[in-house]
């Protein structure tokens, strides 16, 4: 049994893709060709090529082109089985790679034309109302649009008023300009907050690294920090380690830490230690790691090892230190 509701909404959606079809190349020019679409009851995709990312004027002109002939309650007309050579003459486009017979469906739209097969519309009114809601890069030269018609484009315009409200209340904004300032604002606090910040995390950094630094311990001739620190990213970690190998000569740095409870190894020793010693910190990691229960690499004097297991975050430590005993 057929679902009436759902085929009227996949004619809507198909009737709706012709029509986009014809703003585009009004819009963007004669040299987007169909490549490609996907028409169902809950929404449409249509691909074709063009050279660069739509602006945002161009997405709203092709909203405007394809509601107006909405409005316009274009009545369809379809000519079954015409000869190709008529329905070229007519002007109907047909898809890209598709192979077409002697004769031909021919789908018309006011000034759309195509050799199309599927079902649509009898007017074009009845597709209510058209919205796009991304735009997007697919391949090389080739653009995918997703669209809603009807009461799915209804239902989304009425979410996104609702969001609109709900961020007016939230900033106590009056018009939509007011909210975009006040978007912009916390934007811009937020940003100089992370600023501030990262000052903060660079001035404890460097109370860490002269801490650690004096409890750097000589084995073997070599000076050895084996450590599980606290700090702010992962990146302020590779940093520490950087610094202390940058100060301490023919050193072997082991430091540990928990980022969002999980551990995070890191060993990295001077170069000498490489040469002389044969030692590779991406070993010493992939070995001292399975106490975290994890594994990891790098370069032969830095490497990290992440892991699940951040009760065994100190063991890891150990074991990556006894290379040196």
């Amino acid at each position: 049994m057929v679902d009436a509701e759902k085929r009227a909404a996949i004619e809507r959606n198909h009737s709706a893709t012709h029509l986009l079809d014809e703003a585009l190349r009004s819009i963007l020019g004669t040299h987007v060709e169909q490549k490609g679409s996907m028409v169902c009851s809950d929404y449409l995709r249509f691909d074709f090529s063009h050279f660069s990312k739509m602006t945002d004027e161009e997405i709203a002109r092709t909203e405007q082109f394809v509601n107006e002939k909405i409005r316009e309650g274009i009545a369809l007309e379809e000519h079954r089985d015409m000869p190709i050579k008529d329905a070229q003459a007519l002007g109907a486009i047909a898809l890209f790679g598709e192979k077409y017979g002697d004769k031909v469906r021919v789908v018309k739209f006011g000034d759309s034309i195509e050799l199309c097969g599927g079902t649509h519309i009898s007017n074009t009114g009845r597709i209510g109302y058209f919205k796009i809601i991304t735009e997007t890069a697919v391949a090389a030269g080739i653009r995918r649009i997703e669209a809603l018609t009807g009461k799915a484009a209804e239902e989304y315009a009425a979410k996104q008023c609702a969001i609109t409200s709900a961020l007016k209340l939230m900033f106590k904004a009056k018009t939509e300009d007011d909210i975009i300032k006040s978007v912009e604002a916390l934007v811009a606090d937020n940003a100089a907050l992370k600023k501030q910040i990262d000052v903060l995390e660079h001035e404890k950094l460097a109370g860490v690294k002269d801490s650690l630094i004096a409890k750097a311990q000589n084995i073997n001739g070599v000076n050895v920090i084996a450590e599980r620190v606290s700090v702010g990213s992962k990146d302020l970690l590779k940093d520490l380690s950087f610094q202390i190998r940058q100060q301490l000569d023919n050193s072997f740095i082991v430091l540990g830490a928990l980022f969002d409870g999980k551990p995070l190894l890191s060993v990295i020793m001077s170069e000498n230690l490489v040469k002389e010693r044969n030692l590779n910190a991406g070993a010493i990691v992939k070995e001292a790691g399975k106490a975290i229960l994890g594994g990891g690499g790098g370069q032969p004097f830095y490497a990290t090892a992440g892991g699940k297991n951040p009760d065994g975050l100190d063991k890891a430590i150990a074991d990556a230190k006894s290379v040196i005993k």
